[in-house]
């Protein structure tokens, strides 16, 4: 399916959507510029992109596939592609493992996650398929027991083991407990969620000669977003998949495009081969800044909602990986989730952190004492405004629960790390 003009697209979507017709009534008939159009409100464009009486789609759902979408936040959703949609989206992306490092012959396991519509595990096992060299695909999943797993890559000498990081990181933790490592994998492919460093140490030590690196950013719901950018020092970089998709980065307050470097906005983004469930300015829910605006090269900076209001304060989880990166400069913390919890009519923010299991000072309590006060106690510097809360009488004191990688909570229908957790009564 060849890549639509914008000024085309739009046409037929406001003939077809009775969505985008709604949103795009008050325009002139002969719009053609991006930045005339509104950005799509969220809430808005789910509450008519439902199974019946659907107002977002151009045609009726007889020839499609339907994933779900709705990752580690909210309630999930649906998203659909005609089959030269879904091709043309795959095989743009599978262009962009080559910028990722995929290389002809490679042997490349796929621990995504596949079933109850969800997408990852087809979508990279076709974009494997359609990239423009050879490749042995191993298609072992993302639920697959770590114990059969493990051979598996083992037997086939996998070079590239492609994952969430949260799978890889729980491969990982598997084979250092095992006392093993896995010195034939060169490339750890990770999409789906942002690797941090403290998941990079515990990576190295099961996979000595494997470098981490991106193998694109795209969402089931946004489509494709940013392919790889070779050689980039920071694995958050990459390029837009000119001329498929169209990536702006908003002002947050202003919605206006940001054009220069360094200036951090939302992501919004146009996807112009996709007609039946329409992607025009759509917030990708992530925050970015240009490094390069000319080469519409971008930096991913977080997801926009991974935050949490604990009493009257509000904290992301951004704030805690700082905290924890400026206090461990032992590298012993290999991951972490915020906890809120309320207990005695009050909220408090727990951090749970994870060690390495073959840490040699994971069983030392005072230890750990010591190494959770400084997490805690750079937190406070970072966000004064909760330790003040803490002396109103707001909120409880921040605390920190100590874990293994395996007992952090994931996403059981994808896999990915659950960042943030409210364990507070809704009732």
């Amino acid at each position: 399916m060849p890549v639509h003009q914008l000024s085309d697209l739009i046409r037929y979507v406001r003939h077809n959507s009775p969505f985008y017709a709604d949103l795009y009534a008050d325009l002139p008939p002969d719009v053609d510029c991006l930045t005339d159009l509104p950005v799509v409100d969220q809430s808005a464009f789910w509450a008519a992109n439902t199974l019946h009486g659907n107002r977002v789609l151009t045609a009726p759902l007889d020839e499609a596939s339907v994933f779900k979408t709705g990752g580690t936040t909210g309630a999930p959703k649906f998203s659909c592609y005609t089959r030269e949609e879904w091709r043309e989206f795959v095989t743009a992306f599978g262009h962009g493992l080559v910028d990722a490092g995929l290389r002809p012959g490679h042997r490349v396991a796929d621990l995504f996650y596949a079933g109850e519509l969800y997408a990852s595990f087809l979508f990279i096992l076709d974009s494997l398929s359609h990239a423009p060299v050879s490749s042995v695909r191993l298609p072992i999943g993302g639920a697959a027991p770590l114990e059969t797993t493990v051979p598996t890559l083992r037997d086939f000498a996998a070079q590239i083991v492609a994952g969430t990081p949260t799978t890889l990181c729980r491969l990982a933790e598997h084979l250092i407990a095992a006392g093993e490592q896995l010195p034939s994998v060169e490339l750890l492919f990770f999409g789906g969620e942002a690797l941090f460093d403290d998941q990079r140490r515990l990576l190295a030590r099961a996979f000595p000669n494997a470098e981490p690196r991106t193998l694109g950013y795209a969402s089931v719901d946004a489509g494709l977003l940013g392919r790889p950018v070779p050689g980039a020092a920071d694995a958050r970089t990459h390029r837009a998949f000119t001329p498929h998709t169209v990536v702006e980065i908003l002002d947050d307050a202003t919605d206006e495009p940001i054009r220069e470097a360094g200036r951090p906005g939302r992501v919004v983004v146009t996807q112009l081969f996709r007609r039946l469930m329409p992607v025009i300015r759509y917030p990708a829910g992530d925050r970015a800044e240009w490094t390069d605006p000319e080469a519409g090269v971008f930096r991913i900076l977080g997801r926009a909602e991974e935050g949490v209001r604990v009493g009257p304060v509000s904290l992301y989880s951004q704030d805690a990986q700082g905290a924890v990166a400026a206090a461990d400069t032992e590298g012993r913390v290999v991951g972490m989730q915020l906890v809120v919890r309320r207990w005695d009519g009050r909220d408090g923010l727990v951090l749970r952190l994870a060690v390495s299991p073959d840490d040699p000072g994971s069983e030392d309590p005072a230890g750990l004492d010591v190494l959770a006060k400084s997490v805690v106690t750079e937190l406070e510097e970072a966000r004064p405004f909760y330790p003040d809360a803490v002396a109103t009488g707001f909120v409880h004191p921040l605390s920190v629960e100590w874990v293994r990688h395996r007992d952090l909570t994931v996403n059981k229908r994808s896999g990915k790390l659950v960042r943030v957790i409210d364990e507070r009564p809704t009732a």
